[in-house]
């Protein structure tokens, strides 16, 4: 049997090793966001070039998480059956073979499907980044590796939002997503020089993962359910809705926009590097899972209710901290979300618990976006679309602190384990 990480060296202390992992895990993630963005970013010039109407780019825009939300459960079930390492590799080169190959694209069908085969892809991210911190990095060491993580996605619509349009009109689209996929494909070089020692098959079949009812049927995990799905709740609608808040309500120029939003998810990366290096000391301290865990998820999305005041205050610079402030919470709860995962679940069950985990999270993928603008439309103005926000952020504090229970891992009776 495989050692847990809960039995390995306690100390705080990250080997070069594992350094390198939670780097290169991070360098993925980065690529990750910043390949699923591009459409985005890009939209304004693919839809001049190929003649497509704003419907056909909003499906294009959606495509994604129909694809992506779905097949978490599927990747959830291979990290926890198969090599983890070679799943996350095979993840990369298909959703780098798709950005790639959009560049060659010429209609809205194979756009559409390039679309979807990214969202395949990038499904074996997060199961694949929480089984390989499971099986490797000690508790004292989970709060640095999952800040690795968050710091790059955040850094992945940063990089969008100020450099990606600057790439975009030195080389044109085509170039743009050419040279991304083949940044995300040359990520798998070093990868197969560091990625940290396989399990065998017999042995990974051997923990004998829980089931999916199993799972559902820990409170547990509709806490860490909710809790996320709130969390992308808020990064959805700043991603989505924040530019044109702010060039349509705050009249800042695009030039303005542009800087303000990305300093505000580079700002994400900051905090949960903090919080990552933060709870891990207090961990080594002495201090409790439990207390150290639910303090940064809660604490990060309580923060994360303040995003309500943005359309409320008159002066722009309040409405910029603020928004500075919203950014910072999902960096200080998402650099201990997943540990709470990692450790409910335990490494045999991990990758199962975070595929539906990461489905339910999703969802908000497609309704902040959806949702934020029908109540633009209807009532030409964002107030109610930040109050809702806030509210669901709070209501995601409530879950982590009164859903999820003590943060220790499961002991999964006989029923519900997995037989094969």
């Amino acid at each position: 049997m495989p050692r847990s990480a809960e039995s390995r060296d306690h100390t705080s202390r990250l080997g070069p090793v594992l350094v390198g992992v939670a780097t290169l895990l991070g360098v993925s993630i980065f690529l990750n966001y910043t390949d699923r963005g591009t459409l985005a970013l890009a939209a304004p010039l693919i839809r001049r070039e190929l003649g497509l109407s704003a419907s056909q780019i909003g499906v294009l825009l959606s495509a994604f998480f129909f694809s992506y939300a779905p097949f978490q459960i599927l990747s959830g079930w291979l990290v926890d059956r198969l090599d983890v390492n070679w799943i996350l590799a095979l993840g990369i080169l298909l959703w780098a073979c798709a950005t790639a190959g959009t560049a060659a694209v010429h209609g809205f069908t194979m756009l559409l499907v390039m679309r979807l085969i990214l969202g395949i892809g990038e499904s074996v991210a997060y199961p694949s980044y929480n089984k390989i911190i499971a099986l490797h990095f000690s508790e004292t060491n989970r709060g640095r590796a999952n800040s690795a993580i968050a710091a790059g996605w955040a850094c992945g619509p940063a990089f969008g939002t100020l450099l990606g349009g600057l790439l975009m009109a030195q080389v044109g689209w085509r170039w743009f997503f050419l040279i991304l996929g083949s940044v995300s494909a040359f990520w798998l070089v070093p990868w197969f020089k560091l990625m940290p020692k396989s399990e065998s098959t017999a042995t990974l079949r051997a923990l004998q993962p829980a089931t999916w009812l199993g799972i559902l049927k820990q409170r547990s995990a509709w806490g860490t359910f909710a809790g996320l799905f709130s969390l992308n709740y808020l990064l959805y609608f700043l991603i989505s809705w924040l530019p044109s808040y702010l060039v349509d309500e705050r009249h800042f120029s695009i030039r303005t926009m542009s800087f303000a939003g990305g300093l505000a998810f580079f700002g994400t990366a900051i905090s949960a590097a903090i919080s990552g290096w933060v709870s891990d000391r207090w961990l080594a301290s002495g201090a409790s899972l439990t207390r150290v865990r639910k303090t940064f998820t809660a604490a990060g999305a309580a923060l994360g209710g303040s995003v309500a005041l943005v359309s409320v205050v008159s002066d722009p610079r309040a409405a910029v901290a603020l928004l500075f402030i919203a950014c910072a919470s999902l960096g200080v709860c998402s650099s201990n979300l997943w540990a709470v995962t990692q450790t409910l679940a335990g490494s045999a069950t991990v990758g199962r618990w975070t595929g539906l985990q990461n489905f339910v999270g999703n969802l908000a993928g497609m309704v902040a976006p959806a949702l934020t603008g029908t109540i633009v439309q209807r009532t030409g103005r964002f107030s109610w679309a930040f109050a809702i926000t806030g509210v669901i952020a709070c209501l995601g504090a409530i879950a982590w602190l009164f859903l999820v229970g003590p943060v220790k891992e499961i002991v999964w009776t006989t029923e519900t384990v997995a037989s094969g």
